[in-house]
């Protein structure tokens, strides 16, 4: 019996208005995310991975509703977002939460961190102010934060410290789904650790869903239960966390694993796989296959035809007419 998805997005896709083209004048338009379908599970983790510019913190933000998608529909726990406004849109909103890249840019440099942490307490009516000092303090502990924090300001953290400042901001209201986005890449290696440690915790005790955003490969496999590749706006291949790093179907997905530094790389197969040129501009895609340009193994089919994303194995689907 399938487990009806939490988070639901169907042929989203958001468009962003460019600058005027040099030669042909008008404006362009940038196709940051292109047709996605994805479900996210109660409880579940799902990893999105890709080069810069893939569109994933843009699908990120789709699916907390921070931005209109173009086309398509993102729903929550079967309630389209789109048909929300005003009091309800509010009351779903404490049940989503995101963590920011930049830990210091996420928060207000002239709010006191127990302000910081708890004020989504009080907009929402889940304490009274004279509750809201214990609640946070709780909180602080629950991510390794000492209670002399409460009252000082955000330039006096590190960026690990800050980092759990903006956790426990993301967990205060009990949320049932957080998008991380990029949550640990500007943290060194051993705080990193940590702070992947302490969400993969919480997801037990309190079964969070997570879409957890990164370009770092071995930090997704490690807590993921699926894995979304995207590519130019677009998710590529998506599978198991397990299936996807044993046998990746897509060449782009290939080539992205082949680049994850391993020790003792004797196997033929582990070589790395080097891609040739730039990724495409989003404001012209390539026809046919996006990848068509640098992939090692285009046939003439793939400069014409769009590949459609499609189960190949058992919960394995990849966007490739050659796989």
């Amino acid at each position: 019996m399938s487990v009806k998805p939490l988070v639901e997005a169907r042929g989203v896709s958001k468009h962003f208005a460019a600058g005027a083209r040099l030669f042909s004048g008008g404006r362009g338009v940038v196709r940051a995310v292109d047709g996605i379908d994805l479900g996210i599970s109660p409880g579940e983790t799902i990893g999105i991975v890709g080069e810069s510019g893939s569109g994933k913190s843009t699908l990120g933000r789709l699916l907390l509703r921070l931005i209109d998608p173009t086309t398509g529909t993102v729903s929550f726990d079967g309630r389209d977002l789109s048909t929300l406004a005003g009091k309800e849109l509010r009351a779903l909103r404490r049940r989503m939460q995101i963590i920011f890249q930049d830990p210091y840019a996420s928060l207000n440099p002239r709010m006191r961190v127990g302000r910081a942490i708890g004020e989504g307490l009080v907009v929402h009516g889940l304490a009274a102010r004279s509750e809201m000092k214990d609640r946070v303090l709780a909180l602080m502990e629950r991510v390794g934060l000492s209670a002399d924090a409460y009252d000082r300001y955000p330039h006096e953290f590190s960026g690990g410290q800050r980092q759990r400042i903006g956790v426990a901001r993301a967990i205060a209201l009990r949320p049932e789904f957080i998008v991380a986005d990029e949550p640990v890449s500007a943290l060194d290696v051993s705080i990193q650790a940590q702070i992947i440690n302490l969400l993969l915790s919480l997801r037990e005790e309190q079964r969070i869903a997570f879409a957890f955003i990164s370009h770092d490969l071995r930090v997704v496999e490690h807590v993921s239960d699926r894995v979304a590749v995207m590519y130019l706006g677009r998710v590529v291949e998506i599978a198991t966390a397990p299936d996807l790093y044993a046998e990746p179907m897509h060449p782009y997905t290939k080539a992205l694993l082949s680049a994850v530094p391993r020790i003792g790389r004797h196997a033929e197969g582990d070589r790395r796989v080097v891609l040739s040129g730039d990724v495409p501009s989003p404001i012209d895609p390539p026809p046919g296959c996006p990848f068509h340009p640098r992939c090692p193994i285009a046939e003439p089919r793939c400069k014409t035809e769009v590949p459609v994303l499609i189960e190949k194995a058992a919960g394995h689907s990849a966007a490739c007419h050659l796989v």
